[in-house]
């Protein structure tokens, strides 16, 4: 390696670095340019709004400017949208909404799209997407789907995180028209359903994106974003001709109530009982800035199962994501890593209430759940993740406030649930962010939390709670991304107290630190030979990812400090091709320990993963699996295993406006024993099937099988225990209008020790 390029290595290294340890030494840089503006027009009071009917035909579409500069960001970056394939994009505002327009030439048969249950519009498809960032800071955007059948995704896009949230559900009328030579569109976006500041905002930004299956997946942005940049919005168009309009209806007040009636006959081995509930959602936005939303008997019966996530044989709690809308509004605003804000340990709220409000320069929230009795709390040590019945009902509550400037954001936290019987669990804490540019065409940035728990309500030998001793514990994380042309680096540091509880966050571990570093060098894009043909690759990655766990010591429950937990030592490599076809494959030199004093066993295995988007009917095909030698944590002893899953997503168009979904999830973890006989065993089985029968009708399948077995040791000294679990389910639901429907559903479940039947049908309804 030369002079020059080991300076450009050691600088890659350096970068996030000096990010995460001294970012105010920095100069100040301004993120990513931006790209070209997009003109709004904006309705006079005597100028009628267009019919959402899909038609750009109407007189008033010939006076909104077209914004025509798109740009490839899938599979290949940085290029000029090819010109077959031209897209422009208009926009339209009146009092209630905004109005988009679009126009996608193509040819007509290479254009694919089916009806999909809401959310489930994917990349197979072709199909626009709009994200909105009305506050113009670009660390969150609200966004919307629209497949070429009509059918909706929306939700909300955090950019520290880098992920979409599909829970959140707008008030979206769109309409598409197949043409000759494409199809138009347009969407209807409420501004009620907008969260911006009442004065003083940043310009609002947005990005349109167009989806184009039959074109090697590609992916075509309004912005020039590259796969450099850090997250989506890192170069949004900024809006122009809004201000007039926004100062007018700044003051407007809008309100929803949305009550629901269910009605539910159970029957299981010990009882048979009916029961008629009746709940209500309310939300409130008396003005730009405030929305109060809250929950009256809230029912939950009806969201979609879990799927299936396995645990590999460990002890330690996995999260699941939240799919209830009364947790989900402006859930950017909370911004918070799991330890510190977790919605799934609140499980059967009997009431609930919540304000926001967003300022130019800061916002905050305000949260109270009364939860009713039978959730599980979690609470965790280095080796184990226990759990806990929640028998008494409970009050959630917490606070949150963000302060944002130009280039970081700062934080306060303050949370409590509250047992009764001086039962107590509370967290108070601060966090920050900061992003900007680092070198020479790098990206970096900064998030750190920092958290103080104290905990009364404890749990005696038998799972009784009770009044604990006061017992105190801290959480400190921060986490630095780098990315640059070459590299991509991402750092992790924890430290989880052995006296850091709680209930109102995800805490799987405490009494840690844990370090994770994972490096990427980016090689570009060659090619590969293969039996004499040359297979295209958009992208080539080598990675090494380093992480190390180890023990703080703990003499209330005799830990030792600085034992190693966990160690892993991963090298690989990834690489992207045709079809949104991406291969991974690592070898893992790794190490892991299952109690205290115990062995550090020896866990070397591979882990292969793949993802691929083949035909129209197979949306999508992704697995990911791992072989070698594995800990049964139980037996504290190491084995021949491995463990994995394969989902397929089949999408199928019918006659008669029809389609059905068909999504299909196989998963398998197992340890053998030293004479090559399964010890441990963890499966699962998913099918879930929706018939479309027309834009507001569906019927949908579920049927899933589980299964967690353990053969019986006598060296271990473990009795052979197995937990087989099996769900079938069956729901019509018909809507005709956002928050108005009525469905009808059926369930059958078997569980160990119990079998129940339910029959449910709600109806609900916005006033």
């Amino acid at each position: 390696m030369n002079s020059n390029k080991r300076k450009a290595f050691v600088s890659a290294l350096a970068s996030p670095l000096i990010g995460l340890l001294g970012p105010a030494v920095l100069a100040a840089e301004a993120l990513p340019g931006e790209a070209a503006r997009l003109r709004v027009k904006l309705l006079a009071p005597t100028e009628a709004a267009p019919r959402i009917d899909g038609h750009l035909d109407e007189a008033i579409w010939a006076q909104v400017p077209p914004h025509d500069g798109f740009y490839q960001y899938e599979p290949a970056d940085n290029q000029v949208a090819p010109s077959e394939l031209r897209t422009t994009v208009q926009v339209l505002a009146d009092r209630d909404a905004l109005i988009i327009g679009v126009r996608a030439w193509d040819k007509p048969e290479q254009i694919h799209g089916v009806l999909t249950r809401r959310d489930q519009v994917y990349r197979d498809q072709d199909f626009i997407s709009v994200w909105l960032d009305p506050t113009g800071r670009g660390g969150a955007a609200q966004f919307i789907r629209v497949g070429v059948a009509g059918s909706l995704a929306d939700g909300l896009y955090r950019a520290d995180e880098d992920k979409n949230d599909f829970g959140p559900d707008f008030p979206i009328e769109a309409a598409v028209q197949r043409l000759s030579d494409g199809y138009s569109m347009e969407i209807r976006w409420p501004l009620a359903s907008l969260r911006y500041p009442y004065v003083d905002g940043a310009p609002w930004r947005i990005t349109v994106a167009r989806s184009i299956p039959h074109a090697d997946g590609m992916l075509l942005l309004s912005a020039p974003l590259t796969k450099d940049d850090l997250n989506l919005l890192s170069r949004q168009q900024q809006m122009e001709g809004l201000d007039e309009l926004l100062g007018e209806v700044r003051d407007r007040s809008f309100l929803s109530v949305r009550p629901e009636l269910t009605l539910r006959q159970r029957r299981s081995r010990e009882a048979r009982d009916s029961k008629a509930s009746l709940g209500a959602d309310i939300h409130w936005r008396p003005r730009a800035d405030w929305v109060f939303n809250a929950t009256l008997n809230p029912d939950f019966s009806q969201v979609e199962l879990d799927v299936p996530t396995s645990s590999g044989a460990s002890r330690i709690a996995l999260s699941l994501p939240e799919k209830r809308a009364f947790f989900l509004e402006s859930a950017d605003v909370l911004g918070l890593p799991l330890p510190a804000f977790y919605s799934r340990t609140i499980t059967d709220p009997r009431w609930g209430a919540r304000a926001t409000w967003r300022g130019a320069n800061a916002d905050a929230t305000v949260l109270s759940v009364n939860d009713d009795q039978g959730g599980t709390l979690l609470r965790g040590s280095p080796y184990l993740t226990e759990e806990w019945r929640q028998t008494r009902v409970s009050q959630a509550s917490l606070v949150r406030a963000r302060w944002h400037g130009q280039l970081a954001s700062w934080g306060l936290l303050a949370s409590a649930r509250d047992y009764g019987e001086g039962r107590q669990n509370r967290a108070v804490g601060l966090d920050g962010q900061w992003r900007g540019a680092l070198g020479e065409g790098g990206q970096g940035q900064l998030r750190w939390t920092m958290l103080r728990s104290d905990n009364t309500a404890g749990f005696d030998e038998d799972g009784n709670p009770w009044r604990s001793p006061r017992r105190e514990g801290s959480y400190l994380s921060a986490k630095a991304d780098y990315r640059s042309a070459d590299w991509i680096h991402e750092i992790d540091w924890q430290w989880i107290g052995p006296g850091f509880v709680h209930d109102n966050g995800f805490v799987a571990q405490s009494g840690v630190r844990n370090t994770e570093w994972k490096i990427t060098r980016r090689l570009g894009d060659p090619s590969l030979v293969l039996a004499g043909s040359t297979l295209s690759l958009y992208d080539l990655e080598a990675t090494l990812a380093l992480f190390d766990s180890r023990t703080l010591a703990d003499p209330t429950h005799q830990i030792p400090g600085g034992e190693v937990v966990e160690r892993r030592f991963q090298p690989g490599i990834s690489l992207w091709a045709a079809r949104r076809t991406n291969l991974w494959l690592d070898l893992g030199l790794d190490q892991r320990r299952a109690r205290p004093y115990g062995r550090l066993h020896e866990i070397p295995a591979v882990h292969l993963g793949f993802e691929s988007a083949p035909w129209p009917w197979l949306a999508s095909i992704s697995g990911e699996f791992t072989v070698g030698r594995r800990l049964d944590d139980e037996a504290d002893r190491v084995g021949r295993g491995g463990n994995g899953w394969l989902e397929a997503q089949l999408r199928f168009p019918l006659r008669g406006g029809w389609s059905l979904e068909s999504d299909h999830r196989w998963s398998r973890a197992w340890v053998r024993d030293p004479a090559g006989q399964p010890a441990y065993i963890e499966s699962s089985w998913r099918w879930l099937a929706v018939l479309h029968l027309s834009p507001r009708d569906s019927l949908r399948w579920i049927a899933q099988n589980t299964l967690l077995e353990h053969r019986a040791d006598v060296r271990a000294d473990i009795e052979p225990w197995a937990e087989r679990e099996r769900h079938r389910s069956l729901l019509y639901r018909h809507s005709w209008g956002h928050g108005r429907s009525w469905s009808a559903g059926w369930v059958r479940e078997r569980a160990p020790g119990r079998e129940s039947r339910e029959l449910t049908v709600k109806l609900q309804w916005e006033l």
